[in-house]
């Protein structure tokens, strides 16, 4: 007998949720609020945005489906299964939160606030939960499922670090990073630098483009699906023991950047999340690329 299948409803908790667990009551959150010159009246307004968009996804699963919720808190212990069906309900973030934990499964992006949230990941509304959930489970998926490339790091002892829209590389307390630097062709180079991004098309939109704007690069930004990484390098500054010829470039998909730690405690992470990071020792070596797994976006 076949299983019917379990949708999973990811979220995150609002601000409303995070200023009572804080202060403890909504009086005493008001008061905070209060002698700041604020008030709830838009953090109510989200947090009533954000329920009413899960009452209306949660109604939208069939009745005869599996189900389950899990916060974002919660992401790194969830355990997902090959033939879930991911909806996010949130902002685009939460799906980068999400992406590393998944391999394979369709993830469908839900928007309860347009007003706020560009919608780059969750471009659907509520109401159309329902014909997308029944179009995720059916064999006709495959042509609105968008493969978004995913970025990988891999350490020579065995660590490993995935991200949706970067991996960032350098000080664990934003000191000045020392290591050398070998993109592809054979050259290398002595830096000292505030760090390394590594991006996909997805992240090019965000952190990458930001490094890429400042500099006024001419390099050709990958769209989200293309097996193709950009990486940058920030602030990099000449010295006698350090260059800065090599700052940015593209990583085609058997390509790698390789990075060789002349300092202690640098660490690589994915999508901003610095709790979960890799940790190089001095003389430790990571390399970066394009990663096998990929996000299933469903539109």
């Amino acid at each position: 007998m076949t299983l019917a299948p379990r949708a999973v409803l990811v979220h995150r908790h609002t601000e409303l949720d995070e200023l009572l667990a804080r202060h403890g009551t909504r009086g005493q959150a008001a008061f905070y609020l209060s002698t700041r010159g604020r008030d709830l009246t838009a953090v109510d307004a989200r947090h009533a945005a954000q329920r009413s968009a899960l009452t209306a996804v949660s109604a939208a699963i069939p009745l005869g489906w599996r189900r389950g919720s899990v916060e974002r808190a919660d992401l790194s212990r969830f355990l997902f299964a090959p033939d879930d069906i991911i909806i996010v309900v949130g902002q685009d973030g939460l799906v980068a939160n999400l992406a590393k934990y998944l391999d394979g499964q369709p993830v469908i992006g839900i928007n309860p606030d347009p007003a706020r949230n560009p919608g780059v990941l969750v471009p659907h509304p509520p109401a159309a939960a329902g014909p997308l959930l029944a179009l995720a489970a059916s064999t006709s998926a495959g042509p609105h499922i968008e493969a978004r490339t995913m970025v990988e790091a891999v350490s020579d002892d065995g660590q490993r670090v995935l991200g949706l829209n970067e991996i960032f590389l350098g000080h664990a307390s934003h000191q000045t990073a020392r290591y050398t630097l070998r993109p592809p062709g054979g050259r290398r180079e002595r830096q000292g630098s505030s760090g390394i991004l590594v991006g996909t098309g997805t992240g090019a939109t965000g952190w990458c483009r930001s490094a890429w704007l400042e500099r006024h690069s001419a390099l050709a930004l990958p769209r989200p699906t293309d097996p193709v990484l950009c990486w940058f390098v920030r602030e990099a500054w000449p010295s006698p023991a350090t260059a800065t010829s090599l700052t940015e470039g593209l990583l085609t998909a058997a390509a790698e950047l390789t990075i060789i730690s002349e300092s202690e405690g640098l660490v690589a992470f994915g999508d901003g999340i610095e709790t979960d990071a890799l940790i190089l020792s001095w003389g430790q070596q990571i390399t970066v690329h394009t990663a096998k797994r990929k996000l299933r976006l469903l539109h």
